[in-house]
């Protein structure tokens, strides 16, 4: 069911920890921000103390080799936002300033829990304006050998339907349905942890990859088997882990989604792909507004304080 008005945090939240690629401490302050504004960094700690806002939308995301980053390096980029993106649509979250003083969002657990814990502590608020939706009007479709992703129309909601193939025993071939739903993601999907192969772990160091990863934060799988002594958390972790990444990158629609997401063996990549396709074409798609619900002053006024004007909405 359409949810009638935007939301917001009630108040702020920090959370800090270290990049899983990177390996360098973060510190992220979530706070409430005004309707239409979506989720924006605000990346500090920039040479020369200089600041840098960059809007969460498909169109500002710069790289997707094993993370999506968003910004340009030169002037200021946030790398991994995925899981707190994914966070974000996956509770409803619709308007938050997200101030951050390093190059990556800290990996936390290697999902997107913590993330949810800290958003459910500080609350979420409804504002006084409708809800905007991105509806898919018709079929969309990328492809890379075996590998795709497409978006099609759907009667209501958002469903994901995510397959994962693998030539390891340990992950083999999973497939997970999901209709997104705040309690349901909570419980289903926020949980399943980002993984990896101990094979490639040298090669991703020369690359500059997984600097900060450990069992801590990362599924490990070794000769054929998770290394993890605590195991999985879910039988079928792995696909459960890409739902969660899914939600994370398809948010930089910059609206929650009224269609069906279908993707065999995607990532960050496809993921991005398949909305610069939608996007490409104005018929694909249609922006529409829930019904709008008088709020009270006092309900809009408890959603946060004003944002600066620099922070204006940067919309399709």
């Amino acid at each position: 069911m359409m949810a009638d008005r935007q939301t917001t945090l009630r108040s702020p939240v920090t959370l800090q920890g270290i990049g899983v690629h990177s390996g360098a401490p973060a510190c992220l302050c979530l706070r409430p921000s005004a309707a239409n504004t979506g989720v924006v960094f605000l990346r500090k700690g920039l040479e020369g103390g200089h600041e840098q806002l960059i809007h969460a939308r498909h169109n500002k995301v710069s790289a997707t080799e094993l993370c999506t980053v968003v910004g340009e390096q030169a002037s200021g980029s946030v790398a991994t936002i995925e899981h707190l993106m994914s966070a974000c649509a996956g509770l409803g979250l619709d308007n938050v300033l997200v101030e951050i003083d390093g190059p990556e969002m800290p990996i936390m657990d290697g999902s997107a829990t913590e993330f949810v814990t800290a958003i459910e502590a500080a609350g979420i608020v409804a504002l006084g304006t409708a809800r905007r939706y991105l509806k898919i009007l018709r079929p969309v479709r990328v492809e890379n050998g075996r590998a795709f992703a497409e978006l099609a129309p759907s009667e209501s909601g958002f469903r994901l339907d995510v397959e994962i193939d693998f030539d390891s025993p340990a992950i083999g071939r999973q497939r997970k349905v999901f209709d997104l739903d705040p309690e349901a993601y909570a419980s289903e999907i926020s949980r399943a942890r980002t993984f990896g192969f101990m094979r490639d772990v040298e090669q991703l160091w020369k690359a500059g990859f997984a600097l900060g990863a450990s069992l801590d934060n990362t599924v490990a799988i070794g000769d054929d088997k998770v290394i993890n002594p605590e195991g999985l958390r879910y039988a079928d972790e792995f696909v459960r882990h890409k739902v969660l990444d899914a939600v994370g990158d398809l948010a930089l629609a910059g609206y929650p989604i009224l269609g069906e997401f279908r993707s065999y063996c995607g990532g960050h990549r496809m993921n991005v792909r398949i909305l610069e396709a939608l996007f490409a074409d104005r018929a694909n798609y249609a922006i529409v507004e829930a019904e709008p619900v008088y709020a009270p002053r006092a309900v809009q006024m408890a959603a946060g304080a004003p944002m600066p004007a620099a922070l204006a909405p940067d919309l399709h």
